[in-house]
Parts: structure tokens; sequence; C-alpha cells
């Protein structure tokens, strides 16, 4: 595996550097926007961890730039922890939001579950995520050995937190893209989560709905070590 880290801090690069190495993964280092971009056009990467607050070019920025060329995993990295960062770098097309400070083995963690993407394509019209598999077709939900037939709206959440699989979900993408940019209940979209997650516990090797405090849900394979 092979990580970008964007980073300002050289003491923190090295010790970022140093962590990931002896996991053996490979690591390249850029300590400024510009600096970034260009890394990031020049090399192929698994996944890139890019801290907001950089000279020349902001993150976020670093950001748009990366998203039009590459689909690479990105984990934002950041002591900025208000909800309004974590909203804007997700809808930029972040993967996951990591604050600091953290531990190594949670950014680990996070840094495999983007890697690991976690949905496969049987069919065009089938997507496969553990035992769970959701027919487009038919707009079922199929958990291991049962088959629920999901209401419309229902089916449309599933849908999108499928594509997105293993990345968060912001609720007001969910609220917009399923209901419509002037819908304004938020009850309605935790009641399909409630049920969504009542099927999906049919089988243990099945994902399940991961609730992101203030932020939206991400579909895991499996939970989030906590430590």
């Amino acid at each position: 595996m092979k990580v970008l880290i964007v980073e300002d801090e050289v003491a923190y690069v090295e010790a970022l550097r140093i962590a990931l190495d002896a996991e053996g993964i490979d690591t390249v280092a850029a300590l400024d926007g510009r600096e970034a971009i260009k890394a990031a056009r020049a090399d192929q990467y698994d996944a890139i961890l890019l801290d907001l607050m950089l000279p020349s070019v902001g993150g976020l920025d670093v950001l748009r730039a990366v998203r039009k060329t590459s689909q690479v995993p990105v984990i934002v990295v950041s002591a900025k922890d208000s909800e309004a960062d974590v909203v804007s770098a997700l809808e930029l097309g972040a993967d996951d939001y990591l604050t600091k400070p953290y531990s190594v083995r949670e950014l680990l963690a996070r840094i495999h579950a983007v890697v690991r993407r976690s949905t496969s394509v049987d069919d065009p019209d089938v997507w496969t995520v553990g035992t769970m598999k959701l027919d487009a077709s038919n707009y079922q939900l199929k958990v291991g050995g049962e088959t629920f037939d999901l209401p419309r709206k229902e089916f449309e959440v599933m849908a999108l937190l499928v594509e997105q699989s293993g990345r968060i979900v912001a609720r007001d993408r969910i609220l917009e893209e399923v209901w419509g940019m002037n819908w304004g209940d938020t009850k309605s979209l935790d009641q399909h989560i409630r049920r969504l997650r009542r099927k999906l516990e049919a089988d243990e090797g099945a994902p399940h709905i991961a609730t992101i405090r203030r932020v939206g849900y991400r579909l895991e394979q499996i939970p989030d070590p906590k430590f």
C-alpha cells in the first residue's frame, strides 16, 4: 500500500511515516498544497491523508483539484472539528474525516476501511456488501436467507449508502437526493435508517449502518475499532 501524507508539520509527518512504515505502508510526503497537487497527479496512491490548514493552497482546494482527476480515497486529518468543516470536506469528495488528536490504531483502521472497497458488482443491477445484496431491479434487500421488499424511499436511502460504501454520507446529502431540496423533516430519515438496520441484523455477515455524530451515516462491513 502507498499513502500520500499532506501535512506541513515536519515532526508530525515523520511520526506518521514511522507508524505507517511499521505496518508495511509506503509513504510520500507533501508539505504544502501545491506540492500535494503535483504529487497526487504524478503518481498512484492507495489513499491520501490530507490536512486542511496548509501553506500556499488550502486543504479543501487540494481536495477539489484531486477530485477533478482521481477518485483515490482521501481521509481528511485535521484539528478543525466544526460541523461546517466536516460537511464541506465530505461534500467535496473526502471519504472520511478524522479529528486530531487521534490514535495510530484508529488511523490505520480508517486507512484500511477506505482502501478496502466492500462493494462488489456481480450484476449491473445487484450490489453486494458482505452477505447483503441490494437488487435494484426489484427493490429488494437480501440479507442471509431473507428477502425484504423495500419501499421506494427506503430503497433509495440504502442504494445511496451502498454506492458510497465505506464512506460517510452526509445527512443533508441523503435528504436532498432522496427527498428533495426543500425537505426539512429529518425524522423521516431517522425512521428509514432504523428500519434498514433491523433488516441488516438478520445476518451476522451483513454490513451495518454506522452513525457519524452530527454528520451522517456510513455503511460498514465491520465496526470501527474503539480505542
